[in-house]
């Protein structure tokens, strides 16, 4: 009796071993080797869709078995043709320069179409001009390098700039010891103050906006707050020995902030007309200072601090009256940062607005003059996502748009016009795919690729009403599939509310085996400035598919508080970052594994980075009995320590005790699994603190969990390094292995 149940219970052990061997040598080295494998192995894709000035020419990249192809099309004709010869371009280069040129090496997003015949593009420094038809070269300027780079929070000092001529060129206008000086352009000793009550710390901005009839200046009286300042420290230095100190200008929530209030001086009259400051109290932000075209007055746009009143007004310039044209409420939080759009129509007498007003984002036709609404433009329980252009002459809105077609994905976007009055809604495109036009300069037509995560992109080109009058191009994944490669499975379940609809994608290794139990691992990122599931056709999104090499089923949603669907659908996040949509995920999950049984979920996984690191923490810290295992990189682990203007947006003004309840650091005695933080010691995007402070929690809490500092990065995964601790992490905690040395080749 003894042997024969030692018999079966190595029998069994051994069908185990060979049923959940994954997370091996072979496993990773299939998952380092995929990249290179599927990398430019779909063909006939457009990129760098360009139309020519006068947008009766357009042209395109495309990669292809022998290397890139660049292509002509004349939309009238319906011609294609060949734009230049890659090789015979490069050779023209080696022989100008007389050194080695790299066709590759060309950045397609500088080539400029002149007419039929030139092109301009940059190179080493220069602008050159190719002439297609008879292949001349010519070395013209020097490229002119206006790019501002820069970090996202450098605040520039507005109490100084340069004088600002007027319309006329006649008079200077400039500030000068705080205050408003003008002077007539060829003579500096007439020099006139204008304000008298300007100080450091309560000056007139150097944003000076001179009327159209050039009598008038606008700029803005600012209360200066102080500003909080980030200090990192690079250990590593590359060009000396010693550690350095970097700084950053980092308002945090909670801290103070400067306030302006726009002022017209009336050189006419001599008067100086503020703007009633209490219309625009405890302001977050004033912007688009604007003259009317008959400088009658000028109009701004007030975000009131806490983000629930976002108001556009007007300040006269003759009686010096405030008022709102534009005022809109919300009781959680206006999405400023994504969905504001505005169109003045006619020096102001008509406005375009976004609005979310009815549960739904839309537009809404304003009269400029009264402040009423005219009427609404869109309706429905579907999101105008971008408003394309505004025609004012044939008083038309091209826009894209989601979830208006019920049979399809309702993130899937698509494009429409529509009258002003709200009439004549069309549709110019509908295949069920995510469509991204790029249109010439009249908008007669537009280039429209449109493709799914499991469908290549096809490109054709539309003219006005959305009727296709050229296929362009049809994408090849032959030898993207050759290579193994599998799509990734749309997957859809019910959110906690039994009704709304959670959409996602299931990633399988190339070598799946439905008889095996996967591990599954989650990539998050829940941040409510946008959804984040792929919708278009990539082969590797986010490097999902090579951590599916190791063993894993990898799976991304769009959980509920994530946005491009209802208003209700959003709030969910309102001052409570740390549910992330966790709800809707676990029962996406659930669903997902009833239907397919070779989904582990004893064995959970999560990682992220960002917006992405702090849920990732938070799903092993709140929902521990789903998640065993977490890797966080450059997580915001309490939203009171990041920037200040993404987290007020969603956590609100002021700092209450929503903030400490979403806190991963607060709640650090909570961790049960197993965590892995990853940090890049110059994040300047989300200061590295964040991360610090909650392994210092860890500790005290005496909660076992690993720590990786990666010196010199910055707002990053990791990098290649922090990519391998990743995948080592999961294998060995999720499987049970042992993960291969990494200095085996």
């Amino acid at each position: 009796m003894f042997n024969r149940y030692f018999y079966l219970l190595t029998f069994w052990l051994l069908s185990s071993a060979n049923c959940f061997a994954q997370g091996t040598m072979e496993d990773f080295k299939r998952a380092k080797e995929l990249r290179g494998k599927i990398t430019n192995k779909v063909y006939h894709v457009p990129t760098q869709i360009k139309w020519n000035e006068q947008g009766d020419l357009l042209w395109y990249e495309k990669n292809t078995a022998t290397g890139k192809q660049f292509v002509l099309v004349d939309p009238k004709s319906g011609a294609k043709s060949t734009l230049f010869e890659l090789n015979a371009l490069s050779e023209a280069l080696k022989a100008a320069l007389n050194k080695p040129v790299a066709g590759a090496s060309l950045v397609s997003d500088q080539i400029k179409l002149i007419n039929r015949d030139l092109l301009e593009f940059t190179y080493d420094g220069y602008v050159w001009s190719w002439n297609r038809s008879t292949n001349k070269l010519d070395k013209k300027e020097k490229e002119k390098n206006d790019r501002r780079g820069g970090y996202w929070g450098q605040r520039f000092d507005d109490s100084k700039g340069e004088p600002i001529a007027s319309p006329d060129s006649s008079l200077l206008a400039y500030i000068k010891n705080s205050n408003i000086y003008i002077a007539k352009k060829d003579n500096p000793k007439s020099e006139r103050q204008l304000t008298f009550d300007g100080s450091p710390g309560d000056y007139y901005a150097a944003h000076i906006h001179w009327s159209p009839d050039g009598k008038k200046i606008a700029t803005s009286k600012v209360k200066k707050a102080e500003l909080r300042i980030l200090t990192l420290l690079e250990s590593s230095p590359t060009d000396q020995l010693q550690p350095k100190l970097q700084t950053r200008d980092y308002p945090k929530p909670g801290d103070a902030i400067s306030q302006y209030n726009p002022v017209i001086y009336n050189l006419e009259t001599n008067q100086l007309l503020p703007a009633d400051h209490r219309l625009i109290d405890n302001q977050f932000s004033i912007s688009r200072i604007d003259w009317r075209d008959d400088s009658r007055a000028i109009t701004f746009e007030f975000n009131k601090r806490g983000h629930q009143q976002y108001a556009v007004l007007e300040l006269d310039a003759t009686k010096g009256s405030s008022r709102y044209l534009i005022n809109e409420q919300n009781k959680t939080f206006i999405d400023y940062s994504g969905k504001r759009f505005r169109e003045d129509i006619q020096d102001g007498k008509e406005m375009i607005w976004a609005s979310e007003r009815d549960g739904w984002n839309h537009l809404y036709r304003y009269n400029g003059e009264t402040g009423e609404v005219i009427n609404q433009i869109t309706k429905g329980d579907w999101v105008v996502r971008r408003v394309v252009n505004v025609d004012d002459v044939k008083k038309q809105i091209i826009f894209e748009a989601s979830g208006k077609n019920k049979k399809q994905d309702p993130y899937f976007i698509q494009y429409y016009k529509v009258n002003f009055d709200g009439s004549n809604l069309q549709e110019l495109t509908h295949e069920d795919a995510s469509h991204s036009a790029t249109f010439n300069k009249d908008h007669s037509y537009f280039v429209d690729v449109y493709s799914r995560i499991d469908q290549v992109p096809t490109a054709v080109l539309r003219d006005s009403q959305g009727k296709v009058v050229l296929a362009l191009e049809t994408g090849d994944d032959t030898a993207l599939r050759a290579a193994g490669w599998k799509a990734p499975e749309v997957f859809t379940s019910k959110a906690r509310d039994g009704k709304t609809d959670i959409w996602g994608i299931i990633i399988r290794p190339t070598n799946f085996d439905a008889n095996k139990k996967y591990p599954v691992i989650e990539y998050i990122y829940a941040g409510p400035h946008s959804s984040f599931v792929p919708k278009t056709f990539i082969p590797n999104p986010s490097g999902m598919q090579e951590l599916a090499e190791l063993g894993f089923i990898v799976v991304q949603i769009d959980g509920m508080g994530t946005s491009n669907r209802s208003k209700a659908f959003h709030d969910v996040c309102w001052k409570d970052l740390k549910d992330a949509g966790f709800a809707d995920r676990i029962i996406w999950m659930k669903d997902a594994a009833k239907k397919y049984p070779h989904m582990d979920l004893a064995n959970v996984g999560i990682y992220g980075t960002s917006a992405g690191g702090q849920s990732s923490t938070a799903a092993v810290l709140f929902h521990p009995d789903f998640y065993k295992v977490a890797v966080s990189s450059c997580g915001c682990h309490d939203n009171r320590l990041d920037k200040i203007w993404w987290n007020e947006q969603w956590m609100g003004w002021p700092i209450g005790p929503e903030y400490a309840a979403s806190s991963n650091i607060d709640h650090a005695g909570k961790l049960q699994g197993k965590l892995m933080l990853i940090v890049g010691e110059l994040d300047d995007n989300v200061d590295p603190a964040s991360t610090y402070q909650l392994t210092n929690a860890l500790i005290k809490a005496n909660k076992d969990h690993e720590l990786i500092v990666v010196p010199g990065m910055g707002h990053s995964s990791g990098g290649d390094y922090g990519e391998k601790k990743r995948r080592d992490f999961f294998v060995k905690h999720l499987m049970g292995v042992s993960p291969p040395s990494w200095t085996i080749n």
